[in-house]
Parts: C-alpha cells; sequence; structure tokens
C-alpha cells in the first residue's frame, strides 16, 4: 500500500513538473525556428540611441540606411522621409546642448529582413517657457536588414505624457 501511495506522489509530482507555465517573453523573441538576429539588433539600436544621447551626428548616419531611405515621423511635424533630412532635423536639434535623453528599450519583433523595436524614452529641457520641460515617448523603429547588417529605416514617435499637459489641464 505504501508503495502505490509512493508511486502515485512520484508520478503527481512528475506530471505537474512537465506541465510548467512558458517563461515571460522578454521582449527580444526569435520569430523563426533557429533564427537569432537580437544580438546584432540590440547593437544597432544601442548605437543609434546613444547617438542621439551624445548628439553623434556620425555615428547616427552609420545606423541608417545605406540606400537613403529613412521616415521618421513626429507629433506635429511633417514626416521626413529620406536620410538627408532626418540629418539636417538631428544636426539642428543637436545644436541645443541644454537637453537630455534617457532611452530603454522595451520590445521587439525579430524578423529575418524586418525587425521592429519599442522604446520608451524621456527628453528633458532644463527651461522651456520659464518652465522644466519633459516629454515621455515611446518611440518605434524598424530597422531592414542590407548587405547583412541591420539599418534604422524608421522611427515613429508618440508623446506619453508631457510637462506641458499638466499646464494644459491646470488653465
Amino acid at each position: 500500500m505504501i508503495n502505490r501511495v509512493l508511486m502515485l506522489v512520484f508520478f503527481a509530482h512528475l506530471f505537474s513538473a512537465c506541465n510548467t507555465q512558458p517563461a515571460p517573453k522578454t521582449g527580444l523573441e526569435e520569430t523563426e525556428a533557429g533564427f537569432n538576429e537580437s544580438a546584432a539588433v540590440l547593437d544597432v539600436m544601442r548605437k543609434h540611441l546613444d547617438a542621439v544621447t551624445h548628439r553623434d551626428t556620425n555615428e547616427l548616419k552609420s545606423t541608417l540606411s545605406p540606400d537613403g531611405n529613412m521616415c521618421l515621423i513626429l507629433p506635429g511635424e511633417e514626416v521626413i522621409l529620406s536620410v538627408d533630412s532626418f540629418m539636417s532635423f538631428h544636426k539642428k536639434w543637436f545644436a541645443d546642448t541644454t537637453w537630455t535623453f534617457e532611452t530603454r528599450i522595451i520590445d521587439a519583433i525579430v524578423g529575418p529582413k524586418l525587425t521592429s523595436v519599442v522604446t520608451e524614452i524621456m527628453y528633458r529641457e532644463p527651461e522651456r517657457n520659464g518652465m522644466p520641460y519633459y516629454n515621455r515617448m515611446t518611440v518605434t523603429y524598424v530597422l531592414q536588414k542590407i548587405d547583412g547588417a541591420w539599418y534604422v529605416v524608421q522611427d515613429h514617435a508618440s508623446s506619453i505624457e508631457k510637462s506641458t499637459d499638466k499646464v494644459s489641464k491646470e488653465t
């Protein structure tokens, strides 16, 4: 009788061990069996985000499509549709040295030729219209694999919360 109870406990434990929950997704998941470009994508994204954070135009341009294709979508702005226009926009923006830019990669879908990466960005200015300013954003990037390397081809920013939103609601 004790042997039967021990066997039942053993098999119950064995079956429960096989019925585990899948591990939570980390954001950079493989989309095809055996396909793993996550490290290369992360390297390019970090390089791109660091280039913006440090206002490094040469490094920034090295992360963009060598074909000249780039799409920048910002709230309240016309769409920018080339690497040259994207770089011109950033050179003007980088001339202001007072802002800060904190980034965090929060999700990604990695495919064999196209990848999307979602980031959270906190943009701050020490003073805008007499007050500190911030803009917490979600920015989605699309990367394209060209000649074996990954390049940023789209940047789409959406504001989540801005310091000016609070001022607007109070008035």
